[in-house]
C-alpha cells in the first residue's frame, strides 16, 4: 500500500511538472514554429536586434515582479492572501507605469532601434508580470496555470504568423508579444478575483519592498549573463554576431526552462515539509534527478546541434553550430541553480544566499565581458556565459551543504552535563 501511495505521489509530482512546463515555459514549445519563422524573415541582423527586446523582455519581467513571485507563492498559504494581493498589485502597477512613461519619452524622442527594442521589451516583459499566475501556483492549482498560459501563447504564434510576413520587423514580432499578454492577465485575475474576493487595499508596503530588494538584485544580476545577456552583450557585438549568438542561446535557454519545472512543481510540497526531517531528504533527491536529467540533454544537445541549427534557422546560421556545443555545457549547472533557488532557498527564505549567487556570477560574467570589450569576439562572451554559471551553481550547492548543516546541529540534542539538574527540577 505504502508503494502505491509512493507511486501516486511520483506521478502527482510528474503531472505538475508537465503543467508548469506547458503553461510557463509554453512560450519555447511555440518557439519551433516562431524562431524559424522569425530567423527567416528578419535574418541575423533583425534576430540579434529581436533578442534584444526579449532580453529586456525578461529583464521587465523581473523588474516589475520584483523577483519575488516564488517567495510569494510559498508564503500564500499561511498569509493574508488578499492583503498580499493588493500589496503586490500596487507594486507591480507603479513599476509598469515608470517603465511606460520611459517607453514613451522613447518614442517622442525618437530614440534608436537598440534603445526602442529595450524599452519596448520592457514594457512587455512587465506587463506579462501583472498576472496571478503566482497565486495558482501557492494553491497547487498547476492545470488551471498551465491552461491560462496556453491561451496566452496561441495568441501570440496567431498574431506572429498573421503580422510578421507582412511587416517583417522586429518592433512588430515584440509587439505580439505584448498583446499576448492580456488575456492571461484578464483570466487569470478572473479566477483568483472568484476564489478570493477582490484584493484588500495596500497597507505596509515596506516589508515587502525590504524582502524584494537582495530578490530582485539576484535576479537582475543572474539576467545580466544569463536570459538577459541580449541587452548587456549588445553594447559589445555588432547586430550580426549577436544574431549568431542568440540562435544557439535561445535553443539552450529553451531546453533549460524546460528544465525549470522541477522546482516550480515541487516549490508547495517543499513548503508544507518545511519544518519535517523529510525536507532535505526530498531535497537532495530531486536534486540529484534534476541535475542528471540536465546532464543528458546536455550531452543529447551537443550531438545534435548541427541538425538543430540547419533545421531551425538555416544555412545562414551554420557559425552557430560551434557556439551551441559549448553553451550546451550550462545545462546541469543552470538546473541546479534553478532548483536551489526555487525549491530550497525561497522556501527557507534565504535571500542572503540568493543575492550572493548573484554577485558572484556577475563578478565573473563582468570579467569576461571586460575582456570581450577588447576582442568584441562572441566566443569570450560564450566561454563567460559557462564560467558565470557554472561558479554560481558551485556557490548555491555549497549553500545547499550549509544549511544543512546547521538545521542538522540545531536538531542535536543538549548534551546534559554531570552533575547538572535534571529537567524539570531545580538545583539544589
Amino acid at each position: 500500500m505504502s508503494g502505491d501511495a509512493a507511486s501516486f505521489r511520483l506521478l502527482g509530482v510528474v503531472r505538475d511538472i508537465g503543467f508548469v512546463s506547458f503553461g510557463k515555459y509554453g512560450q519555447y514549445l511555440v518557439t519551433a514554429v516562431t524562431v524559424p519563422l522569425s530567423a527567416r524573415l528578419l535574418g541575423t541582423e533583425g534576430l540579434g536586434l529581436l533578442s534584444i527586446g526579449m532580453s529586456a523582455y525578461f529583464i521587465g519581467s523581473l523588474l516589475v515582479d520584483l523577483g519575488i513571485a516564488q517567495f510569494l507563492s510559498a508564503m500564500l498559504p499561511k498569509a493574508d492572501a488578499n492583503q498580499l494581493r493588493g500589496n503586490y498589485l500596487a507594486i507591480r502597477a507603479g513599476i509598469l507605469a515608470l517603465l511606460t512613461g520611459a517607453l514613451a519619452v522613447g518614442l517622442v524622442l525618437q530614440a534608436g532601434a537598440v534603445v526602442t527594442m529595450i524599452l519596448l521589451g520592457l514594457v512587455a516583459g512587465g506587463l506579462n508580470s501583472m498576472t496571478e499566475d503566482w497565486v495558482l501556483i501557492g494553491q497547487g492549482r498547476f492545470a488551471a496555470s498551465m491552461g491560462y498560459q496556453a491561451v496566452g501563447r496561441v495568441v501570440y504564434l496567431g498574431l506572429l504568423v498573421l503580422l510578421l510576413p507582412r511587416h517583417p520587423n522586429a518592433v512588430v514580432a515584440l509587439l505580439c508579444l505584448l498583446v499576448s499578454a492580456l488575456p492571461m492577465i484578464a483570466l487569470t485575475w478572473r479566477d483568483t478575483t472568484r476564489h478570493f474576493g477582490r484584493p484588500k487595499r495596500p497597507h505596509d508596503l515596506l516589508p515587502t519592498l525590504r524582502m524584494g530588494a537582495p530578490l530582485l538584485t539576484s535576479r537582475l544580476l543572474i539576467a545580466s549573463y544569463g536570459q538577459g545577456s541580449g541587452t548587456v552583450y549588445g553594447s559589445v557585438l555588432d547586430a550580426a554576431s549577436l544574431g549568431l549568438f542568440s540562435a544557439g542561446d535561445r535553443i539552450v535557454r529553451a531546453l533549460q526552462s524546460m528544465l525549470d519545472p522541477i522546482g516550480f512543481a515541487l516549490l508547495p510540497r517543499m513548503a508544507r515539509v518545511a519544518d519535517d526531517d523529510r525536507f532535505w531528504r526530498r531535497a537532495t533527491l530531486a536534486l540529484l534527478c534534476t541535475v542528471g536529467l540536465a546532464t543528458a540533454v546536455s550531452a543529447a544537445l551537443w550531438v545534435s546541434a548541427p541538425l538543430l541549427i540547419g533545421l531551425v534557422f538555416g544555412d545562414e546560421f551554420t557559425d552557430s553550430v560551434a557556439l551551441l556545443r559549448v553553451e550546451a555545457l550550462i545545462l546541469p549547472a543552470a538546473a541546479l541553480t534553478s532548483f536551489v533557488v526555487t525549491a530550497v532557498l525561497t522556501v527557507r527564505r534565504d535571500t542572503t544566499g540568493v543575492l550572493m549567487g548573484g554577485i558572484i556570477g556577475t563578478a565573473v560574467a563582468g570579467a569576461w565581458l571586460l575582456a570581450a570589450t577588447m576582442t568584441h569576439s562572441v566566443w569570450t562572451l560564450v566561454w563567460g556565459t559557462v564560467c558565470s554559471e557554472v561558479a554560481v551553481a558551485l556557490w548555491y550547492a555549497y549553500r545547499m551543504r550549509r544549511l544543512v548543516v546547521r538545521d542538522r546541529r540545531a536538531a542535536m540534542p543538549v548534551p546534559v552535563l554531570a552533575g547538572a539538574p535534571a529537567e524539570g527540577r531545580s538545583a539544589p
